[in-house]
C-alpha cells in the first residue's frame, strides 16, 4: 500500500519543477505637464476596483464575455493598492503646489481636499484596446457632495502582444487619467476653514 503513493511523489516533484515561475509586473508613474494650482492639501482616498480586476493576475478581456487571466503574468503588488501608489506619484509630479497623499499611506493629514476614483474597468478588450472606465470625485473636507464630479473613459492600443506591453499601455492611460484630474484639481477652488 505505501508503494503507490512513493511511486507518485518523483511525478508530482516533477510537475512541480517544470512549471515556469511567475512573471511579476508593475505600472509606472509618467511624467506629464506640472500645473499652478492653489496651495492644499489632497487626500486621494483607496481607489474603487471592479471586483474582476482585484487578483493577482493580469487579465485581459476575451470574447464571448469571458475573461482572460494569464497563469503566468502577475501583478507585483494588489493592483489597487499599486494604481493608488502610482496615481500619487503621478499628481505629486502634476500639482507641485499641492501636498498629495494617499490615504493608504503612512503619511495622515487634513486634507484640504478628497479625491475620489472608483475604477469599472482597466484591461485590454479582445482588439488589443485597453479601456480604463472611471468616476472621479473632487470633494472638500466636511462635507459629503462632491464639488466636482466626472466619468472619464481613456483607450489606447496595446503596441504589441508581450504582457510587458499591456502594462505600459495601461501605465500610460494611468497618466492620462493623473493629465485630467490634475486639471480638475487646478480648476478647483479649495474651500478655507
Amino acid at each position: 500500500m505505501l508503494r503507490r503513493p512513493m511511486l507518485l511523489l518523483p511525478v508530482l516533484l516533477a510537475a512541480c519543477a517544470t512549471s515556469p515561475p511567475a512573471d511579476l509586473y508593475t505600472l509606472a508613474a509618467i511624467p506629464g505637464t506640472a500645473l499652478p494650482t492653489a496651495r492644499r492639501s489632497i487626500e486621494l482616498r483607496r481607489i474603487g476596483l471592479a471586483g474582476y480586476l482585484d487578483r493577482p493576475e493580469i487579465v485581459r478581456a476575451a470574447v464571448d464575455y469571458r475573461l482572460q487571466v494569464s497563469d503566468r503574468d502577475r501583478w507585483g503588488e494588489s493592483l489597487g493598492r499599486m494604481v493608488g501608489r502610482v496615481l500619487t506619484e503621478d499628481l505629486v509630479q502634476r500639482l507641485p503646489d499641492a501636498a498629495v497623499f494617499a490615504e493608504s499611506g503612512a503619511i495622515s493629514t487634513q486634507p484640504d481636499t478628497i479625491l475620489e476614483i472608483d475604477i469599472a474597468r482597466f484591461d485590454a478588450d479582445s482588439a488589443g484596446t485597453v479601456v480604463l472606465l472611471a468616476q472621479v470625485a473632487i470633494r472638500h473636507d466636511g462635507t459629503r457632495i462632491a464639488a466636482t464630479a466626472r466619468t472619464v473613459r481613456l483607450t489606447a492600443a496595446v503596441p504589441g502582444p508581450r504582457a510587458a506591453d499591456l502594462v505600459a499601455t495601461m501605465s500610460t492611460l494611468l497618466a492620462q487619467l493623473a493629465d485630467g484630474v490634475a486639471r480638475m484639481l487646478a480648476e478647483e477652488k479649495p474651500l478655507r476653514k
